[in-house]
């Protein structure tokens, strides 16, 4: 049986550890309310850029417009962004989002396709360096530090443009967290080069978006030639707040739970502690009594 100094140290030590956790809950639970009202402030934005392009995308005939949104005319060779975290001590958020990138990953090598990997993230790039360490073409990390802003997504719209001119891949897909709650966070998959087209446009039919028939001056190809770019860079701007959003609930719901057992630790330590103490005791004053009667 460990000793009361034993039991002493570790109610010393969980309880540091305690300690660390609940601050670490009350800091991601400060920056969790800014970055919600960030991605959801994002959210109408993004939309309504997304359906424009999808419907501008349908109006041009199979072949014709611009190739970010008309696309290469090819699938063979796509191009995963795994979007996640460059720290841990947040439950299941950057796991959920290497499993489904994983999942999807292996289902489109089983069709015969190139995969290229761009981790956005350190800990996806680590986790996925153990099964497709050859797939991976770049990473990035260490965005938003000190704060998370429009540059950061610029940096990274800007290496999917360079790889994208340069003919590296025909598909690009985005995977990460989208967020819903502090406990709740779904794993997203979002076609970002070309846009998907809605499924009830027809080729060539005039624009609509929300009831309404659009037309451009000067050429729709000289404005999407602006407009696309920036279309890009607002998406992954939108998925960055998704994640920025689900990494600091998912960290504080953690935190919570750690914080939680441990105090559930100390009363268990506490209680055999106690026993211990009490039954030592009662030892001594069994051999103090024995030693009396002896005499």
């Amino acid at each position: 049986m460990p000793s009361l100094k034993t039991y002493r140290l570790r109610i010393r030590s969980v309880q540091s550890t305690q300690k660390i956790t609940k601050a670490m809950k009350m800091v991601a639970a400060a920056k969790l309310r800014r970055a919600q009202e960030q991605a959801v402030a994002a959210r109408p934005y993004a939309e309504a850029m997304d359906h424009l392009m999808a419907s501008l995308g349908a109006s041009f005939k199979p072949g014709t417009g611009p190739r970010l949104l008309a696309g290469t005319g090819d699938d063979r060779t796509h191009l995963v962004i795994v979007a996640t975290g460059d720290r841990g001590l947040c439950g299941a958020f950057n796991s959920s989002i290497v499993r489904e990138a994983r999942r999807f990953i292996r289902a489109l090598l089983a069709e015969g396709k190139t995969v290229k990997i761009l981790a956005v993230g350190r800990k996806g790039r680590d986790q996925l360096r153990r099964d497709f360490a050859a797939n991976i073409v770049d990473s990035i990390t260490d965005l938003g530090r000190p704060r998370l802003g429009y540059g950061d997504a610029q940096t990274v719209a800007r290496r999917v443009m360079d790889m994208f001119d340069a003919g590296e891949f025909d598909v690009a897909t985005v995977i990460f967290n989208q967020f819903r709650s502090a406990m709740t966070q779904i794993v997203t998959r979002q076609q970002l080069i070309p846009p998907p087209a809605p499924e009830t446009a027809a080729a060539g039919a005039p624009v609509s978006v929300g009831g309404a028939v659009y037309e451009f001056e000067p050429e729709e190809g000289e404005i999407l030639a602006e407009l696309l770019p920036r279309n890009l860079t607002v998406q992954i701007f939108r998925v960055l707040l998704e994640n920025a959003a689900s990494f600091y609930g998912s960290q504080m719901t953690a935190m919570d739970g750690a914080t939680k057992n441990a105090g559930d630790m100390i009363k268990r330590l506490t209680l055999q502690m106690n026993r211990s103490r009490q039954a030592s005791i009662t030892k001594e004053l069994i051999e103090i009594i024995s030693g009396a009667e002896a005499v």
